[in-house]
């Protein structure tokens, strides 16, 4: 199914394809069709034993290990995807799918709606973690996959892991959950609406319908880019990179020009983001994390999400991470315990905040590596 080099000489592969699905949301709505844009790396064996799902977080896409077409920079997680790494491609059929609601090949706001032949903009179906899963096994169907040998994730990517052994547990053997958690607080939804703010006050917004315009709403979605990427780092991980470090000159301008270092890293982020983001995308899939609750379903008791379940769960998370912090991995262990689900647990120390998952961290590759190894992959 999958193979190790593509056909422009990229690592993975990039492949797209249209389903009729329907995808059932949780609104309600019957969704087709349905666009998937994914990247396989590796083969699938004789009994197809040896499928690995990667989940991407909120401003990832499917390039997990291969240079991006856009911003032509190496794949999201090649420090754990890769030949001779934990996930190889040697070993397993690797697929990363982009999620719905996303702006990188998958349907999204800047899909076209086959009704009208226009994007669907702000009228594109609310979603959430659970329906982006949905089409994912959609997809997974069509592939001739019918039981994943681990589903690994990040972050959001945790979230839908998380999602998959709960909606689908036969179809899961393992589950690799990294800084993540089962339900967003207060706070981390806050952060979001301040982000999404940010972009509806855009004059260049218009409402949503802004594709086909000169004029795009860049500054607002630089801006909600700013703001979340904040959460994603620690204060000790800024301290050490940039401190109190003014720009290379000698004098303050007391204006409104990027003094700090700091503040220049935070408008480059932003810049950057605009490139290849889509701004509704980020509206909608802000909105589906903030009504992320794996328990709210089952009366709020999350073990009931779990209940008889036989996967295998690993959970990581970082001393340094307060968007997720530590507590939110303990109470989905302590909830697979009283589910009585295999599970075990580390917290790694980290000066890097959230996004130590994506940078260099030895320890949790040798973790992984393991883990994946004692399940026979």
């Amino acid at each position: 199914m999958a193979q190790n080099m593509g056909e422009d000489g990229r690592f993975g592969l990039d492949r797209r394809t249209k389903l009729l699905g329907p995808v059932r949301l949780d609104s309600g709505v019957q969704f087709a069709p349905v666009e998937f844009a994914y990247e396989t790396y590796g083969e699938l064996n004789g009994d197809k034993s040896n499928a690995i799902l990667i989940c991407h977080a909120l401003t990832g896409d499917q390039y997990v290990a291969s240079t991006h077409p856009r911003t032509g920079k190496p794949g999201w997680w090649t420090r754990l995807v890769g030949e001779g790494k934990p996930v190889d491609p040697a070993r397993h059929c690797i697929i990363c799918i982009n999620v719905l609601g996303s702006c990188m090949g998958s349907s999204g706001p800047a899909s076209f709606d086959p009704g009208t032949g226009e994007p669907y903009a702000m009228d594109f179906p609310v979603i959430t973690i659970a329906d982006m899963v949905r089409a994912q096994a959609i997809l997974l169907d069509h592939l001739g996959i019918e039981r994943l040998a681990c589903v690994i994730g990040g972050s959001m990517g945790g979230m839908q892991a998380l999602t998959w052994a709960s909606l689908f547990p036969d179809r899961v053997q393992s589950a690799i959950v990294i800084a993540s958690t089962a339900r967003h607080s207060a706070q981390n939804i806050a952060f979001h609406e301040v982000g999404r703010q940010a972009i509806m006050a855009d004059p260049n917004w218009q409402g949503g319908n802004y594709y086909g315009s000169v004029d795009q709403p860049d500054a607002g979605l630089a801006v909600a880019r700013m703001a979340a990427h904040i959460t994603y780092l620690s204060e000790e991980g800024l301290t050490q990179k940039f401190g109190r470090q003014l720009q290379d000159r000698d004098t303050k301008t007391f204006g409104f020009d990027a003094d700090f270092q700091v503040e220049s890293y935070l408008r480059h982020q932003g810049l950057s983001f605009v490139e290849r983001f889509d701004a509704n995308s980020y509206l909608y899939i802000t909105r589906a994390m903030d009504y992320y609750d794996l328990a709210e379903e089952h009366g709020g008791v999350l073990a009931k999400a779990f209940s008889g379940t036989r996967t295998r769960f690993c959970l990581v998370s970082f001393d340094s991470d307060w968007l997720y912090p530590t507590i939110e991995s303990k109470r989905v262990v302590q909830a697979l315990n009283a589910a009585g689900a295999a599970a075990s647990f580390v917290e790694l120390s980290s000066p890097f905040g959230h996004d130590a998952f994506l940078l260099e961290a030895p320890e949790m590759n040798r973790i992984i590596d393991g883990f994946l190894k004692a399940g026979g992959l």
